[in-house]
């Protein structure tokens, strides 16, 4: 994408209602306006709260919306060029119970209260294998501590990816830590009763990955207490 193209989405994501671009000194230093009151002051209603983390180009938290208009959704991703995409379509298409914001994967529990989510997905994050990265693994205990103070008690979370390793990393550290695996699926679309929503909704990459016969994987899971 050519830096022309990125100024311009930049400068149309600042005039859309529905992407919010809090500066790290707003969430970090002071008490961001919208933390623990998403659904009062967005969404205007008191619907389930459904967070997409590493959100790309918005495409699977606009699918979600779509699906389940008695929830509400918020894509998250610190490259707002990318989610740009699928900010402008749900304007176009009319589709309220989605928002987007734009800022780092660490820096969540400043952006949402104690108990505020219901629901996190995790779609197709980078596997971050050289060693040397698992602080970036957005699976590894650090985060997991993170969801979980913006979970509800019974909050789940959602992992979708098409890396074999980040499935297999993300399975041995939830039954080491004891959390509690709902579903886990190595292949959840050459496999029987794969949940709906896994299967029905699509990113470009995934579709990418399946023509190319790649396994996507699934798991579904609870935080449990450290």
């Amino acid at each position: 994408m050519g830096s022309k193209n990125k100024l311009k989405r930049f400068r149309e994501n600042e005039s859309f209602a529905n992407v919010f671009q809090p500066t790290r000194e707003e969430l970090v230093d002071a008490e961001f306006e919208l933390k623990g009151q998403w659904r009062s002051k967005v969404f205007k209603n008191d619907k389930p709260l459904v967070l997409e983390l590493g959100c790309g180009k918005g495409e699977y938290s606009v699918g979600l919306a779509k699906k389940y208009p008695n929830k509400n959704f918020v894509g998250i991703d610190i490259k707002g060029a990318r989610f740009w995409r699928g900010a402008k379509t749900a304007i176009e298409e009319n589709i309220e119970n989605v928002a987007f914001l734009r800022t780092q994967i660490e820096l969540i529990e400043y952006a949402f209260g104690e108990e505020e989510v219901d629901e996190i997905w995790i779609t197709f994050p980078d596997p971050q294998i050289k060693y040397k990265r698992t602080k970036h693994r957005m699976t590894n205990s650090e985060f997991l501590a993170k969801y979980k103070k913006i979970l509800k008690p019974d909050g789940l979370v959602n992992l979708k990816t098409d890396s074999e390793f980040m499935h297999g990393y993300t399975l041995g550290l939830l039954h080491g830590a004891g959390h509690e695996v709902l579903y886990a699926n190595h292949n959840v679309y050459k496999q029987e009763g794969s949940p709906e929503e896994v299967t029905s909704i699509q990113t470009f990459y995934e579709s990418q990955y399946l023509l190319e016969d790649k396994p996507i994987t699934y798991i579904q899971f609870k935080i449990k207490d450290s």
